[in-house]
């Protein structure tokens, strides 16, 4: 037989003792592996886990929602990404009215034209924007009666191709006895393929060969080919993003001025409304705020021809968007200079609700612009009021005393049944910025 080994810590003592501490280790064996199926509790217990243990056990409700409103957000944010249009079922209703909520004293019966009654934003494919006859009569008053023709990328390439060639193609002979090189066919023949993509285009990726464009030297040449006019809704907003994040600020102003505006005001007046993924490309292109202005809100000002329809569409932009406070200023400045028509007043009104710490310079142009109207016949309409109303509640203890004085005697030239005593009101009960700015007087001994 095989001997048994002895236990550690056994006696020395005879065969008898040693098979009973065998048949005890037996014993103490047999207990382990049937108590194997229980977890011992450790003596240290992790914080850590306690902690884990806490915040596993229960979502509250707010925290909830505020999970669910960000994964709709991001779930938005994708299906604008990919050029998916969401159906009418997803869509919310709410009504947005310009500048509602964030004056400090409404007026009476004096609301900004409501913004339709469907989309989240307007314009984003929701329902027809209308607009109140009225306002839009008195806008027509102050329009240009003769507008300057409107330039497409069309007409400036043409001419460009037309004068460069010819001064070009001189130099060229002249030194080299060789006409100027045309595109290569091979380049035209694939432009046009690509035309037809986009023209087609919903969703997806774009051609490589479109992707290029902004780093060529010939950019505007090359996109000519391709007929931007002739795009879809979804390849223009494809269009926006690349342009935008590639092309220079300079560049950037000519795609939005040539390209993208002029499909913007086209659509407006077809449709009544703007288009989801063209409203989404006027917002993807304030990405640069200054060649947004440079490029699409002044030239539609400096037309003559901004409707009150295409004023309140594009001016919600300014109201969703973040502005930087210089580029908005510049903006301001250059509104209260130009001739006056109605969207004038739109846009002024709506930077003014932002509540920038604005120069003095832009503030005194605000003031003057305003003055200007003084020797005004016309009637002027009432958003011309409201922007007077916005400037005065945002902006009254930043004003001189005489500028509020000038403004006085300007309610008693143009005065209207509410809004009127709300500028006098705001003007009158509000300190100045020269009483502030004043040394204080000298002590009485």
């Amino acid at each position: 037989m095989p001997k048994v080994k002895r236990l550690r810590g056994g006696g020395r003592g005879g065969g008898g003792g040693g098979e009973e501490a065998h048949r005890g280790a037996t014993m103490a064996l047999a207990e382990q592996i049937l108590q194997g199926d229980a977890v011992r509790q450790s003596g240290r217990v992790k914080s850590r886990d306690r902690r884990q243990e806490a915040e596993d056990e229960y979502v509250d409700e707010r925290l909830s929602r505020r999970i669910l409103e960000q994964a709709r957000i991001q779930q938005e944010e994708l299906e604008l990404e990919y050029g998916l249009e969401r159906g009418p079922e997803n869509k919310s209703a709410p009504t947005t009215v310009l500048g509602s909520g964030s004056r400090d004293s409404d007026s009476e019966g004096e609301e900004w034209p409501a913004l339709g009654q469907g989309g989240e934003d307007e314009g984003e494919g929701g329902a027809e924007v209308e607009v109140d006859p009225e306002d839009e009569k008195a806008m027509q008053m102050f329009m240009n009666k003769n507008p300057p023709l409107r330039r497409t990328l069309a007409d400036i390439i043409l001419e460009k191709l037309t004068e460069k060639q010819t001064e070009v193609e001189t130099v060229m002979s002249e030194v080299s006895g060789r006409p100027m090189p045309q595109l290569d066919p091979r380049v035209l023949e694939v432009y046009k393929g690509v035309k037809e993509v986009l023209s087609r285009y919903r969703s997806g990726k774009l051609p490589k060969a479109f992707k290029i464009v902004p780093a060529l030297s010939n950019w505007e040449q090359v996109l000519y080919i391709t007929e931007p006019e002739s795009w879809s809704a979804a390849a223009m907003y494809q269009a926006t993003r690349i342009f935008s994040s590639n092309l220079k600020e300079r560049m950037a102003q000519r795609f939005y001025n040539l390209v993208l505006l002029p499909r913007v005001r086209d659509d407006i007046a077809e449709y009544k409304r703007l288009n989801f993924h063209l409203y989404s490309a006027l917002k993807k292109a304030l990405f640069k705020p200054g060649a947004w202005f440079k490029g699409i809100l002044i030239p539609l000002c400096e037309s003559g021809t901004c409707t009150l329809r295409e004023a309140i569409i594009i001016g919600s932009i300014l109201t969703k968007c973040s502005i930087p406070v210089l580029h908005s200023s510049a903006a301001m400045l250059k509104l209260a200079e130009m001739d006056y028509t109605g969207a004038n007043s739109i846009f002024l009104r709506l930077l003014l609700d932002k509540s920038y710490a604005l120069p003095f310079r832009v503030l005194d142009a605000l003031v003057f612009h305003f003055l200007r109207f003084r020797s005004e016949r016309r009637a002027l309409p009432v958003l011309w009021h409201q922007s007077l109303l916005t400037l005065a509640q945002r902006y009254k203890q930043d004003l001189a005393s005489e500028q509020k004085a000038a403004l006085l005697e300007l309610l008693k030239v143009h005065p209207h049944p509410q809004i009127s005593a709300e500028v006098r009101r705001e003007l009158t009960n509000s300190t100045s910025r020269d009483l502030e700015t004043a040394p204080p007087a000298p002590a009485m001994d």
